[in-house]
């Protein structure tokens, strides 16, 4: 199995917070984790009191996808309680806050 090159956590969220500007939405880091390789959670905020959360995973091939760990939207209290458990257990994941109206994550994987 061939191992697919990873970002770092760091530029990777850098660039996405740049992409999600671009397009006119809103992003910035809810919770800071390890710049070199750290997990990443997208929450990606309809502006509606609903969130989407993401969270990286990597496929059967080694490739990122994002999995949604509810399957579709939750009430943003309920996706902060996840996100709160989970920096719990891994110090060092990054949380990211995307504020889109439309619901965009702006990443080029796929959602599974």
């Amino acid at each position: 199995m061939t191992s697919v090159p990873r970002l770092k956590a760091g530029i990777f969220i850098r660039a996405l917070i740049r992409r999600a500007e671009v397009e006119g939405a809103s992003a910035f880091i809810a919770r800071k984790g390890s710049e070199e390789a750290g997990a990443i959670i997208l929450k990606v905020a309809t502006l509606d009191g609903e969130v989407l959360l993401l969270n990286q995973a990597r496929d059967g091939k080694g490739g990122l996808v994002w999995a949604r760990p509810f399957g579709g939207k939750v009430p943003e209290a309920r996706a902060a309680e996840w996100c709160a458990r989970q920096a719990q257990f891994d110090p060092d994941v990054w949380i990211l806050e995307i504020e889109d109206r439309q619901g965009r994550a702006f990443v080029d994987e796929p959602v599974v």
